[in-house]
């Protein structure tokens, strides 16, 4: 999705989607003030944590990617 993001860092950016993006259940990609485990940002193809996580300064043409890493399972009987 291409959006016009909020300046600032990360965590503005979390704030946005919570509020704008996330109309069911926001507690599946939210936890606090973060992702929730599980889901794995990139900036710009990069990992996050390399990139101060919450404090990243978003630029003009970053990518941001969330993925989740989460999967569901089938339990035997």
């Amino acid at each position: 999705m291409n959006a016009k993001m909020p300046s600032g860092d990360i965590r503005n950016l979390l704030v946005w989607i919570k509020k704008n993006l996330l109309k069911e259940r926001p507690e599946l990609f939210i936890q606090g003030d973060s992702v929730r485990p599980g889901i794995l940002v990139l900036i710009n193809d990069a990992d996050w944590e390399l990139l101060g996580e919450l404090d990243y300064q978003l630029q003009d043409q970053d990518s941001v990617l969330f993925i989740s890493t989460l999967h569901g399972h089938q339990m035997g009987s």
